[in-house]
Protein backbone atom coordinates (compact mmCIF):
# COMPACT_ATOMS: atom_id res chain seq x y z
CA UNK A 1 0.00 0.00 0.00
CA UNK A 2 1.51 3.44 -1.52
CA UNK A 3 1.58 5.83 1.67
CA UNK A 4 3.14 9.72 0.53
CA UNK A 5 2.11 11.34 3.65
CA UNK A 6 1.69 11.57 7.10
CA UNK A 7 -0.96 13.67 9.02
CA UNK A 8 -0.89 13.95 12.59
CA UNK A 9 -3.91 14.30 14.57
CA UNK A 10 -5.59 14.51 17.82
CA UNK A 11 -9.20 13.36 18.49
CA UNK A 12 -12.04 16.15 19.26
CA UNK A 13 -14.94 16.05 21.21
CA UNK A 14 -16.44 19.61 21.40
CA UNK A 15 -18.25 19.99 17.99
CA UNK A 16 -20.64 22.58 16.29
CA UNK A 17 -19.72 25.96 15.06
CA UNK A 18 -18.46 28.13 18.01
CA UNK A 19 -16.06 25.47 18.98
CA UNK A 20 -14.51 24.67 14.91
CA UNK A 21 -13.70 28.75 14.96
CA UNK A 22 -12.37 28.72 18.35
CA UNK A 23 -9.64 25.54 16.59
CA UNK A 24 -9.50 27.61 13.70
CA UNK A 25 -8.31 30.91 15.75
CA UNK A 26 -5.91 28.29 17.51
CA UNK A 27 -4.18 27.81 13.93
CA UNK A 28 -6.29 24.45 13.68
CA UNK A 29 -8.26 22.71 11.53
CA UNK A 30 -11.74 20.75 12.34
CA UNK A 31 -11.72 17.09 10.49
CA UNK A 32 -13.98 14.21 10.42
CA UNK A 33 -12.87 10.45 9.12
CA UNK A 34 -14.87 7.90 8.28
CA UNK A 35 -15.86 4.36 6.49
CA UNK A 36 -14.84 1.04 6.53
CA UNK A 37 -17.97 0.13 8.62
CA UNK A 38 -16.80 2.20 11.91
CA UNK A 39 -17.95 5.05 13.04
CA UNK A 40 -17.09 8.54 12.47
CA UNK A 41 -14.80 10.45 14.30
CA UNK A 42 -13.81 14.18 14.77
CA UNK A 43 -10.28 15.35 14.70
CA UNK A 44 -7.93 18.15 14.66
CA UNK A 45 -5.51 18.73 12.15
CA UNK A 46 -2.33 21.50 12.31
CA UNK A 47 -3.22 24.05 9.66
CA UNK A 48 0.65 24.75 8.66
CA UNK A 49 1.06 21.02 7.77
CA UNK A 50 -2.04 20.96 5.74
CA UNK A 51 -1.00 23.87 3.48
CA UNK A 52 2.52 22.39 2.93
CA UNK A 53 0.56 19.57 1.48
CA UNK A 54 -2.46 20.68 -0.76
CA UNK A 55 -0.56 22.61 -3.21
CA UNK A 56 0.72 19.02 -4.31
CA UNK A 57 -1.56 17.10 -7.02
CA UNK A 58 -0.67 13.17 -5.15
CA UNK A 59 -2.13 14.29 -1.96
CA UNK A 60 -5.77 14.37 -3.43
CA UNK A 61 -4.98 10.76 -5.32
CA UNK A 62 -2.61 9.25 -2.26
CA UNK A 63 -3.06 7.18 0.90
CA UNK A 64 -2.61 9.32 3.45
CA UNK A 65 -1.34 7.80 7.09
CA UNK A 66 -3.26 9.74 9.97
CA UNK A 67 -1.53 9.39 13.21
CA UNK A 68 -3.01 9.42 16.48
CA UNK A 69 -1.64 9.03 19.32
CA UNK A 70 -0.63 6.09 19.18
CA UNK A 71 -2.78 4.90 16.67
CA UNK A 72 -2.70 4.88 12.89
CA UNK A 73 -5.00 4.68 9.96
CA UNK A 74 -4.75 4.76 6.44
CA UNK A 75 -7.22 7.07 4.83
CA UNK A 76 -7.54 9.15 1.34
CA UNK A 77 -8.56 12.84 1.38
CA UNK A 78 -12.46 13.25 -0.06
CA UNK A 79 -12.79 16.99 0.39
CA UNK A 80 -11.12 20.31 1.13
CA UNK A 81 -12.64 22.72 1.94
CA UNK A 82 -11.01 26.02 1.59
CA UNK A 83 -12.25 29.73 3.33
CA UNK A 84 -13.08 31.88 0.26
CA UNK A 85 -10.66 34.95 0.63
CA UNK A 86 -7.88 33.71 2.72
CA UNK A 87 -4.66 30.69 1.92
CA UNK A 88 -6.68 28.62 5.08
CA UNK A 89 -8.22 25.12 5.08
CA UNK A 90 -11.33 25.65 6.97
CA UNK A 91 -11.88 22.07 7.17
CA UNK A 92 -11.32 17.94 5.82
CA UNK A 93 -12.84 15.20 5.34
CA UNK A 94 -11.06 11.89 4.98
CA UNK A 95 -12.39 8.32 4.44
CA UNK A 96 -10.83 5.25 5.57
CA UNK A 97 -8.77 2.75 4.02
CA UNK A 98 -8.62 -0.87 4.13
CA UNK A 99 -6.03 -3.03 2.03
CA UNK A 100 -8.88 -5.69 1.43
CA UNK A 101 -11.39 -3.28 0.26
CA UNK A 102 -12.02 -1.51 -3.06
CA UNK A 103 -11.43 2.61 -2.54
CA UNK A 104 -13.43 4.98 -5.52
CA UNK A 105 -11.29 8.26 -5.88
CA UNK A 106 -10.73 10.97 -8.29
CA UNK A 107 -7.00 10.81 -10.57
CA UNK A 108 -5.23 13.33 -12.35
CA UNK A 109 -5.19 12.81 -15.83
CA UNK A 110 -1.41 13.32 -17.30
CA UNK A 111 -0.81 14.16 -20.90
CA UNK A 112 2.16 13.32 -22.81
CA UNK A 113 4.05 14.24 -26.22
CA UNK A 114 1.75 16.84 -26.92
CA UNK A 115 3.55 19.25 -28.55
CA UNK A 116 5.28 16.72 -30.85
CA UNK A 117 1.87 15.58 -31.90
CA UNK A 118 1.58 15.55 -35.59
CA UNK A 119 -1.63 17.81 -35.06
CA UNK A 120 0.47 20.57 -33.54
CA UNK A 121 3.73 20.44 -34.72
CA UNK A 122 2.97 19.87 -38.33
CA UNK A 123 -0.32 20.52 -38.89
CA UNK A 124 -0.84 23.78 -36.28
CA UNK A 125 -3.50 22.47 -34.59
CA UNK A 126 -4.73 23.28 -30.50
CA UNK A 127 -5.13 21.38 -27.69
CA UNK A 128 -7.87 21.08 -25.88
CA UNK A 129 -7.93 19.39 -22.33
CA UNK A 130 -11.76 18.19 -21.72
CA UNK A 131 -11.27 15.80 -18.56
CA UNK A 132 -8.52 16.97 -16.51
CA UNK A 133 -9.38 13.86 -13.75
CA UNK A 134 -11.49 10.97 -13.01
CA UNK A 135 -12.99 8.22 -11.05
CA UNK A 136 -11.37 5.35 -10.94
CA UNK A 137 -12.24 1.99 -8.31
CA UNK A 138 -9.11 -0.36 -7.40
CA UNK A 139 -7.68 -1.55 -4.37
CA UNK A 140 -5.41 0.10 -2.29
CA UNK A 141 -2.14 -1.46 -3.73
CA UNK A 142 -3.20 -1.20 -6.97
CA UNK A 143 -4.05 2.82 -6.75
CA UNK A 144 -2.17 4.76 -9.07
CA UNK A 145 -0.84 8.33 -8.79
CA UNK A 146 -2.37 9.42 -12.12
CA UNK A 147 -3.96 7.96 -15.70
CA UNK A 148 -1.79 8.93 -18.94
CA UNK A 149 -2.43 10.26 -22.26
CA UNK A 150 -0.37 9.62 -25.18
CA UNK A 151 -0.43 12.26 -27.57
CA UNK A 152 2.36 11.40 -29.90
CA UNK A 153 0.21 10.19 -32.60
CA UNK A 154 -2.76 12.45 -32.41
CA UNK A 155 -3.66 14.49 -35.77
CA UNK A 156 -5.49 17.43 -36.27
CA UNK A 157 -9.16 17.05 -35.73
CA UNK A 158 -8.66 13.73 -33.44
CA UNK A 159 -9.99 13.06 -29.71
CA UNK A 160 -9.23 10.65 -27.22
CA UNK A 161 -12.47 9.33 -25.42
CA UNK A 162 -11.85 7.83 -22.16
CA UNK A 163 -12.08 4.15 -23.43
CA UNK A 164 -8.54 5.38 -24.74
CA UNK A 165 -7.13 5.18 -21.62
CA UNK A 166 -5.04 2.63 -20.83
CA UNK A 167 -5.38 1.62 -17.23
CA UNK A 168 -3.22 -0.89 -15.22
CA UNK A 169 -4.22 -3.94 -13.90
CA UNK A 170 -7.00 -3.87 -10.66
CA UNK A 171 -8.13 -0.93 -11.99
CA UNK A 172 -11.34 -0.32 -13.39
CA UNK A 173 -13.37 3.41 -14.74
CA UNK A 174 -17.24 3.28 -13.24
CA UNK A 175 -17.88 5.73 -15.92
CA UNK A 176 -17.30 2.87 -18.83
CA UNK A 177 -19.34 0.84 -16.66
CA UNK A 178 -22.28 2.99 -17.15
CA UNK A 179 -22.53 3.65 -20.67
CA UNK A 180 -20.46 6.84 -20.28
CA UNK A 181 -17.29 7.49 -22.45
CA UNK A 182 -16.62 11.09 -22.44
CA UNK A 183 -14.15 13.31 -24.77
CA UNK A 184 -10.69 13.06 -22.87
CA UNK A 185 -8.56 15.71 -25.03
CA UNK A 186 -8.53 16.46 -28.57
CA UNK A 187 -6.27 18.96 -31.20
CA UNK A 188 -8.62 20.82 -33.47
CA UNK A 189 -7.85 23.72 -36.03
CA UNK A 190 -7.28 27.63 -34.39
CA UNK A 191 -10.50 29.65 -34.71
CA UNK A 192 -10.56 32.00 -37.27
CA UNK A 193 -9.52 35.69 -35.80
CA UNK A 194 -12.92 38.35 -36.01
CA UNK A 195 -12.57 40.52 -38.68
CA UNK A 196 -12.22 43.69 -36.93
CA UNK A 197 -15.16 46.30 -36.77
CA UNK A 198 -14.21 48.60 -39.64
CA UNK A 199 -17.27 48.54 -41.60
CA UNK A 200 -19.35 49.93 -38.89
CA UNK A 201 -16.59 52.59 -38.37
CA UNK A 202 -15.95 53.49 -41.81
CA UNK A 203 -20.26 54.28 -42.28
CA UNK A 204 -19.72 57.49 -40.71
CA UNK A 205 -16.68 58.44 -42.37
CA UNK A 206 -18.43 57.77 -45.85
CA UNK A 207 -21.66 59.44 -44.82
CA UNK A 208 -19.40 63.08 -43.95
CA UNK A 209 -17.67 62.62 -47.41
CA UNK A 210 -21.24 62.47 -48.96
CA UNK A 211 -22.59 65.58 -47.00
CA UNK A 212 -19.92 67.93 -48.25
CA UNK A 213 -19.99 67.61 -51.74
CA UNK A 214 -23.63 68.45 -51.21
CA UNK A 215 -22.98 71.47 -49.02
CA UNK A 216 -20.41 72.49 -51.89
CA UNK A 217 -22.80 72.13 -54.60
CA UNK A 218 -25.69 74.50 -52.87
CA UNK A 219 -22.66 77.28 -52.61
CA UNK A 220 -21.92 76.98 -56.50
CA UNK A 221 -25.35 77.16 -56.77
CA UNK A 222 -25.96 80.46 -55.33
CA UNK A 223 -22.79 82.20 -56.47
CA UNK A 224 -23.97 81.05 -60.15
CA UNK A 225 -27.34 83.03 -59.31
CA UNK A 226 -26.14 86.10 -58.44
CA UNK A 227 -24.75 87.31 -61.42
CA UNK A 228 -28.11 86.95 -62.75
CA UNK A 229 -29.86 89.33 -60.41
CA UNK A 230 -27.21 91.99 -61.44
CA UNK A 231 -27.52 91.45 -65.29
CA UNK A 232 -31.34 92.30 -64.44
CA UNK A 233 -31.22 95.27 -62.44
CA UNK A 234 -28.85 96.86 -65.48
Amino acid sequence: MRVSFVIGADFRDAQGKGASRRLRIKGKVPAILYGAGQAPRALILDQQNLLTMIDNEKFYSSIVQLKVGNETQEAVVKDVQMHPAKNLVVHLDLQRVLANEKLRIRLPIHFRNAAVSPGVKVQGGIVSHLLNDVEVVCLPKDLPEYLEVDMAAMNLNETKFLGDLPVPEGVTLPALSQGRNPAVVSIHSPRAEEPEAVAAEAAPAEGAATAAPAADAKKDAKAAAAPAKDAGKK
